[in-house]
């Protein structure tokens, strides 16, 4: 599948959304910002897939992220810290990201953090030391990490 038709925004009840295995997938149509209910989206493996478009911002009652294998992934935007609900991210194996922006630390529901294999990523902002519902981060072969961030001991749920 290269692309997804505009009619995805119609679908208003849609909570979960899984496109498993898309690698000629580039971009994501901008209907799918019309997806007020959805909880989960699974783009795992897209690995065509650069950027997530601004629309994102706007979908509020997401929990659920999963970007693993991703593998031209470069950044995140910093609109993902307006989702407020957000409470899983599943970022393992998306070897071009470097690293995790500050907008992190805005997400107050956020709850799990999964990073393995990101190969170059370097560093994770200092503002996740500020989610006290924080309870899972995974850098398994993080292999450019070189050591662990010192807001880690902030962590009281981890």
């Amino acid at each position: 599948m290269k692309e997804l038709p505009s009619s995805i925004g119609q679908l208003n009840a849609f909570k979960m959304f899984f496109l498993f295995r898309c690698s000629n997938l580039k971009e994501l149509s901008s209907s799918m910002g019309q997806l007020n209910a959805l909880q989960w989206l699974v783009l795992a493996r897209c690995s065509n897939l650069k950027e997530l478009p601004s629309f994102f911002g706007q979908l509020n009652a997401f929990k659920k992220l999963n970007l693993s294998w991703c593998l031209n992934l470069k950044k995140l935007p910093s609109f993902i810290g307006k989702l407020n609900a957000l409470k899983k991210f599943y970022l393992s194996w998306c070897s071009h990201l470097k690293k995790i922006l500050a907008f992190i630390g805005q997400l107050n529901a956020f709850k799990k953090l999964y990073l393995s294999w990101c190969s170059n990523l370097k560093k994770l902002s200092s503002l996740i030391g500020q989610l006290n519902a924080f309870e899972v981060l995974c850098l398994s072969g993080c292999l450019n990490m070189k050591k662990l961030p010192s807001f880690i001991g902030l962590l009281n749920a981890l």
